[in-house]
């Protein structure tokens, strides 16, 4: 894997104030963990360029080896965190570890899914991508960028596991090799499943049509305070200042 350069700059310890003024200003507050070889430190505070930060994601995506430059020092890293406003996802902060290029490390690796499935071309099926990522183990330099798969051969019914996945030199998968992947199904499995869902989402709506309470019955509205009875409507017997009804004529 080629080696990214990111310019970082080092600062102290800020209030939270601080860190939103630092964010307005286009930069991002940053930790780099791992102890360094020459200072002996554990984690070093920095803040990067957020535009600068983001190009190479875009470009180079999360599992990328970098080269920190912090001034005159500079480390080998890799993205251990990217967290962002869980409302506006804007980017907020970014954890880095420090690597050792000559052991290896565990990182997830993205899949990415190669050509058109016949299942769904030819038959009318539907592809589930089911597994995104994988754990794996290896030295910095041989981290993949992603692990492409071929749905070239997929057809309904048939489907594809972690055991499946191309082979990679100095790479090891340590993902559970029977987790499935991908699979193409038969449309009317999924109608089925959502024939199923639609029912049980419309059961509460049925109850609540229901009968309706009549007077009388618990959970009839009560009449508002000082509210004159409908017209031609008796009293209700008992009822506190009512007057008492009159007597049949004979």
């Amino acid at each position: 894997m080629q080696t990214v350069t990111l310019e970082a700059q080092t600062r102290e310890s800020l209030t939270q104030g601080k860190i939103n003024d630092l964010r307005r200003s286009g930069a991002i507050p940053a930790v780099l963990y791992g102890a360094s070889s020459k200072k002996g430190e554990k984690n070093a505070l920095l803040h990067i360029n957020e535009k600068i930060f983001m190009k190479l994601l875009q470009k180079e995506g999360a599992n990328v080896l970098l080269e920190l430059h912090m001034g005159s020092d500079k480390t080998n890293a890799v993205i251990k965190e990217v967290q962002r406003d869980y409302v506006t996802r804007k980017l907020i902060h970014v954890d880095f570890q420090r690597v050792d290029m000559t052991k290896k490390l565990e990182v997830s690796v993205p899949l990415h899914l190669v050509g058109e499935a016949p299942g769904v071309k030819l038959h009318g099926g539907i592809l589930e991508h089911i597994t995104r990522e994988v754990r794996v183990s290896c030295l910095p330099k041989d981290i993949p960028h992603q692990i492409d798969i071929d749905i070239s051969k997929l057809d309904i019914g048939h489907g594809i596991n972690v055991a499946d996945l191309p082979k990679l030199d100095g790479v090891q998968i340590l993902t559970d090799a029977h987790q499935l992947v991908a699979n193409v199904v038969a449309p009317t499995e999924l109608e089925e499943v959502a024939a199923t869902t639609a029912v049980g989402a419309a059961e509460p709506e049925v109850i609540l049509k229901g009968k309706k309470p009549e007077e009388g019955e618990e959970g009839a509205a009560a009449p508002a305070k000082g509210a004159a009875p409908a017209k031609g409507a008796a009293p209700a017997a008992g009822a506190k200042g009512a007057a008492p009804a009159a007597p049949a004529k004979k």
